[in-house]
């Protein structure tokens, strides 16, 4: 049993230097999408929020400093790292990026290491469990790297669906998910099943979870999805 592959968009319009990181963040483990322009970004943003956003600055038909100011304005993505790369070394481009939102700025041309150092951390920090620290959420706890899961202090038995999906709840307490986009970050991209199929493992753990008068944690949004809290 393990859990999901944490998820890149990568943002960059340079062919070579998109296929290299992609190559070296597939490498390291991440399920990694592609765009080369800011527009095809925000329909990717808009499909599935990535974990972790690496946005090129200069870029056809919008911008990455514009890209990152509209994901950042919005409450449903403003929680999504963004490391910013660019050309521009000067210090006011810098703090530019950083004004509008990003997280990080690397400035071309960038050691790979470095990078890849930079994204595990923004990663750490935006999902603790892919670093395998305890999540909690009320009286819930999640051990990532021994996959114990109790609540109340009681243990508790899950499935390996019905865990994947109390790790990508408890990843973002609070957050709303579409039942696509449990589909994408539980079952994966390549599988395909019918979205009901979601509706019955959040049933199965809602059960669980709940047990003999346990409150249910999980909150159902009409017509959108579901959120923990």
């Amino acid at each position: 049993m393990t859990s999901r592959r944490m998820d890149v968009l990568l943002v960059e319009d340079e062919p070579a230097q998109r296929e290299l990181l992609a190559y070296n963040l597939e490498a390291e483990g991440y399920a990694v999408r592609r765009a080369d322009n800011g527009e095809e970004a925000m329909l990717l943003v808009d499909e599935a929020a990535p974990d972790l956003i690496i946005l090129d600055w200069m870029m056809p038909l919008l911008s990455g400093i514009e890209v990152c100011r509209r994901i950042k304005t919005r409450s449903d993505t403003r929680h999504i790292p963004v490391i910013m790369l660019s050309a521009r070394s000067e210090e006011v481009d810098a703090v530019r990026g950083l004004d509008t939102g990003a997280d990080d700025y690397v400035v071309k041309p960038y050691n790979l290491r470095e990078l890849m150092a930079r994204v595990r951390t923004q990663i750490r920090r935006a999902c603790p469990s892919a670093a395998g620290d305890l999540l909690s959420f009320d009286d819930i706890e999640l051990n990532p790297e021994t996959h114990r899961v109790t609540r109340a202090g009681n243990a508790i038995k899950l499935g390996p669906t019905e865990y994947r999906l109390l790790i990508t709840l408890m990843e973002k307490p609070g957050r709303v998910f579409s039942r696509d986009q449990l589909l994408d970050l539980v079952w994966g991209r390549d599988v395909y099943v019918d979205t009901r199929t979601v509706d019955v493992h959040v049933a199965r753990l809602r059960k669980v979870l709940s047990g003999p008068g346990g409150a249910d944690p999980i909150r159902t949004v009409r017509g959108t999805g579901y959120a923990l809290g």
